[in-house]
């Protein structure tokens, strides 16, 4: 493989922009992989157009690169379910949730190696919460602004999105295990289906 021309220096003390480089080469790498198992220090490094060495001063080694990229791929999510909801007016709560848990469920179904690196390799001696814990949040917050809205749920907030969340996370479980094409307007309409399911 050709190796990638050398990137350009940042300035003195834009070493964060250097990081966050580093974890979107990764990040390419790892869609194109479909899983971390072929992604190395020295690819990483290639595909950003840098040494290993360079990488090496951010991250002391392969499993600290993946614990970060699954840090920034949870903070992609969350972003992608933040922008959903945002496409529909404050008012429309209902609305709004259904788009977050969608978003989830495309991202899951479109970058499935991302996804099986989020909710597989948080190590058990990692105080930190796992990269699931702000996601769930935000769908309760999501439901509680239903319930300040009116929305009649037969759960409390949290328990309805806890719910709902588990449910959709593993309806995509199902079709990672079946390695069958993605069936997103099912997991779609799934989504629709427990949803309703918490609601009165």
């Amino acid at each position: 493989m050709a190796e990638t021309s050398q990137r350009a220096r940042n300035p003195w003390g834009q070493g964060e922009r250097l990081r966050l480089e580093i974890l979107e080469a990764a990040a390419r790498l790892l869609s194109d992989l479909g899983s971390e198992e072929g992604l190395t220090i020295r690819g990483v490094a290639r595909a950003a157009g840098i040494s290993p060495a360079s990488i090496y001063q951010h991250f002391n080694d392969k499993s600290a690169l993946v614990d970060g990229l699954i840090d920034y791929d949870a903070g992609q999510l969350a972003a992608v379910m933040a922008d959903a909801q945002t496409q529909f007016p404050p008012d429309a709560v209902l609305d709004r949730v259904r788009a977050q848990m969608k978003a989830y469920c495309r991202f899951a179904l479109d970058s499935p190696g991302h996804y099986r690196l989020m909710i597989n390799n948080r190590p058990t001696q990692d105080s930190r919460p796992g990269p699931l814990t702000p996601l769930v949040q935000q769908m309760i917050i999501g439901f509680e602004r239903c319930e300040e809205a009116g929305v009649l749920l037969r759960l409390p907030p949290e328990r309805a999105a806890v719910v709902v969340f588990v449910g959709a996370h593993g309806r995509v479980a199902l079709w990672h295990a079946s390695q069958g094409s993605p069936q997103t307007e099912v997991v779609l309409d799934f989504v629709d289906e427990l949803i309703s399911l918490v609601i009165d």
